[in-house]
């Protein structure tokens, strides 16, 4: 059920071939927007194009998103950050801002019930936890806790909560290679309600999501790409990712 993986992280130049290639394979991308780096809130806009070399076309959008309580802080994902800006820790309750490859799907439908669903798709169990213990083996990593030889965290998360929001969600591949406290466990989710931030998580209404979950195919490569506005257009001055949206 390892869904971390090693990926390059590079600067944000198209000499380096970590994100350019990345960005130049994806067919699907979504754009997380916030005003700033504070903003607990945001809009998101899905985009798709017919070929690695076409021209980015919106989709679906603007939806409303709620962000991290504490707002936004630059992750480790695919381009690193330029300048002064707030890094993302573990617990800072801050979403990653930066460009992300999406993982598996999951929810707390069995596989059987979730064929609709393109991504791969982890089915939550009461063993699903959700490790945030830098000092974890399994750290940044879902787990069945019954298949742990060894359990070697102090702090998880249960994935299969009492709500519904986790009913369906998706994982943001930040942090892949686990740095300790760097942060973890990022996810894609159904929000409690417009107003209520979270703890680090990008979250939505449940028919938005869903929406999202029947479009994504990962022969596409989908992206994440999240930012405050500003940090947004200095992206778009380097790669080809879509128009910057007022």
């Amino acid at each position: 059920m390892r869904w971390v993986v090693s990926l390059l992280l590079v600067m944000s130049s198209p000499a380096l071939s970590g994100a350019a290639d990345s960005l130049l394979k994806s067919r699907q991308c979504l754009v997380v927007v916030a005003e700033n780096w504070s903003a607990t809130t945001g809009t998101l806009r899905s985009f798709e194009r017919a070929t690695a070399t076409g021209d980015w076309k919106i989709r679906v959008g603007p939806t409303p998103v709620v962000l991290g309580k504490k707002g936004l802080a630059w992750g480790v994902g695919l381009v690193r950050a330029r300048g002064a800006v707030p890094q993302k820790k573990e617990g800072d309750n801050k979403v990653p801002a930066g460009v992300f490859d999406l993982g598996p799907a999951f929810g707390y439908a069995p596989a059987n019930r979730a064929r609709w669903i393109k991504l791969n798709y982890v089915p939550l169990t009461e063993q699903t936890e959700g490790v945030d213990d830098p000092g974890s083996h399994y750290y940044n990593r879902l787990v069945e806790r019954s298949e742990v030889a060894k359990v070697d965290w102090h702090s998880s998360e249960r994935m299969r909560r009492n709500d519904d929001l986790y009913k369906w969600g998706i994982v943001v591949d930040h942090n892949p290679s686990a740095i300790p406290g760097a942060g973890s466990c990022i996810f894609i989710h159904i929000w409690k309600n417009a107003s209520s931030p979270t703890v680090g998580c990008t979250a939505m209404a449940e028919p938005d999501l869903v929406a999202l979950l029947k479009w994504l195919d990962p022969a596409a490569h989908p992206l994440l790409i999240q930012l405050p506005r500003d940090e947004y257009s200095r992206l778009q001055s380097t790669f080809s990712v879509p128009p910057v949206l007022r």
